[in-house]
Formats: C-alpha cells, sequence, structure tokens
C-alpha cells in the first residue's frame, strides 16, 4: 500500500512542484503512468475526476463517478485503485491539504461538519456545468493563493478560500440529495425495515441496541452519508429516528404489568435500566412506570 503522508511525496509522485508544504494544486495530467494500487493519505483531498479511468474503491463498493464527479478523502482511510498493478494515466486534478494548514482556524474547528470527506462507494459529488464553474473558480483562487510568496496574509486568505469551496461543496450535496430524492426515499423504507426486523426479531435482545453504524453498514453507506441522509429526509438525526422507534416499542411493552420495568430495559436491548429510564422520560416525559400507572 502506498502511503501518501506528506504534501511533498504526493506532488512528487505526480510530476509536481512543491510551492507550499502544506498545501498543493496537483494537475494530476502531467503524471506518468502509474500502477494502480491501495493508498491512503495523510491529510484532506479534494479531487476533480476529468474522465471514468478506473476504478476508486472505498470500502465495499466502487465511487460512482463520471466526468466532471468531485470526491473527497480524508486523513487514514484506505482506498484502493483497481484492477491493481495495471498502469494507467491519471486524469483530473487535486486539491490537497495537511491538516496542520487548518489548525486554530474557524475551519480546523468545524472541519468535522464536511462530513462528505468521510463518504464512500456512490457517494461521489455530481457537478453541474454552472457548479464546475463555481468550483473551478475557487480552485483557482487557492491555485494563486499558492503560487504568491508567502506572508503574513497567506495563511489567512487560503484557508478562507478552502472554508468558501467546502460552504459551495455543502450547497451542492444538498442539492445532490434533492435531485436523488427517489433513490433516497427508497433508502428510508430499506431502513425502516431493517429497523422493525431488528427491534421485533431476536438482535435486539441478543445484540443490544442498535449502532447506526450496523444499518450503514447493511445499506452499503459509509455513516456520515446515512446520517446526513436521514437527517434531511425525515429531520431527525438517525440516532433520534432509532430512539423514536425504540420507544414505540417500549410503550407496548411498559404497559405489560407482568413484566418489571427493569426486565421491560433489558428486552429492549439496555444494559442497565436506569439509562432505558432516562431516556424514556426525555423523550416521553415521565417515567416507565409513571406511564404505566396513567395508562
Amino acid at each position: 500500500m502506498e502511503i501518501y503522508d506528506t504534501i511533498k511525496k504526493y506532488n512528487e509522485t505526480f510530476n509536481h512542484k512543491t510551492l507550499h508544504p502544506l498545501i498543493s494544486l496537483v494537475d494530476l495530467n502531467k503524471s506518468n503512468p502509474l500502477k494502480r494500487n491501495k493508498f491512503t493519505l495523510g491529510f484532506y483531498a479534494i479531487v476533480i475526476k476529468e474522465t471514468r479511468c478506473g476504478d476508486l474503491r472505498y470500502g465495499n463498493k466502487y465511487y460512482d463517478y463520471a466526468e466532471g464527479t468531485m470526491v473527497f478523502f480524508g486523513p487514514g482511510q484506505i482506498i484502493t485503485n483497481e484492477p491493481e498493478g495495471e498502469l494507467h494515466q491519471p486524469y483530473g486534478t487535486a486539491l490537497i491539504f495537511h491538516p496542520d494548514l487548518i489548525k486554530g482556524t474557524s475551519l480546523g474547528k468545524q472541519i468535522h461538519e464536511y462530513s462528505f470527506f468521510s463518504y464512500q462507494s456512490n457517494e461521489a459529488l455530481h457537478l453541474s456545468e454552472k457548479e464546475k464553474e463555481i468550483v473551478s473558480t475557487c480552485f483557482g483562487n487557492v491555485g494563486s493563493e499558492i503560487s504568491q510568496n508567502i506572508d503574513r496574509h497567506s495563511k489567512k486568505l487560503i484557508v478562507a478560500n478552502l472554508e468558501l469551496l467546502l460552504k459551495y461543496c455543502s450547497r451542492f450535496y444538498d442539492r445532490q440529495f434533492i435531485t436523488r430524492e427517489n433513490a433516497h426515499h427508497g433508502m428510508i423504507e430499506q431502513f425502516e425495515g431493517l429497523l422493525n426486523e431488528y427491534i421485533f426479531g431476536k438482535k435486539l435482545k441478543m445484540e443490544g441496541l442498535p449502532a447506526v453504524s450496523y444499518f450503514a453498514e447493511q445499506l452499503h453507506l459509509s455513516p456520515n452519508y446515512f446520517g446526513d441522509l436521514i437527517k434531511r429526509e425525515t429531520g431527525k438525526s438517525a440516532l433520534e429516528f432509532i430512539h423514536l422507534k425504540l420507544l414505540d416499542a417500549a410503550k407496548e411493552m411498559v404497559l405489560d404489568t407482568t413484566k418489571s420495568i427493569s426486565e421491560v430495559a433489558y428486552e429492549l436491548g439496555f444494559k442497565y435500566p436506569q439509562h432505558f429510564t432516562r431516556l424514556f422520560k426525555q423523550k416521553v416525559g415521565m417515567t416507565p412506570l409513571e406511564y404505566r400507572m396513567v395508562n
């Protein structure tokens, strides 16, 4: 596996001059043919694919991309470039920046909010022609600042342009969620089906409370993309959605007076009954015992 731990190493691989130690705008077209292999980055990368050229895979499935598609990588991800070992000519543009560049800045504090850096297969950003122009302008602004002599304004201007680019990407992803609404609606239905199966089947008692990551994996989505999808479609976080479904089942079980509240909690997958009581009161407005008494 190829490990790109510095901006300089990445630049050298793609025949690009290092103008700044923490950020680079790399024209991948100037690279010599490279062997496809697994790789990981020690920094953030935003890549615009100019043409379909081989298959990038992160996780279990391939990236869904074509000409003018953007893919995002965060530090530490392992990406597979297939078919491994085959020589290929890279095409496109990569904007890469090291986490040290944004430390102590507003972007450094908010970078986790740009969840698309953890998206994976079939979750790439498909740009319209107008969106491509906006992204190209943002890339150009960053490139222009990188090529300047470094002065006391450089970092602020570079980071400001990066932040603007990421805000646009967030807007474009919101648009993509809307334009793919039909496909996403089917995904919500699958999620509800899986959740009901988990709660009313044997998994809840055997494996404990369901995790968001479990359902993301079942639907072949990254946890971040899955969470963003649920939030946009339902107005609730995936965890809130799970809790509400769980509480619907809990209300029925609490009314069964042959079982103690502790027994109900254990059957619902809670390790500690007090955690169940706390969640129930927080969401329902009364404790399970109070709910039983008034119903």
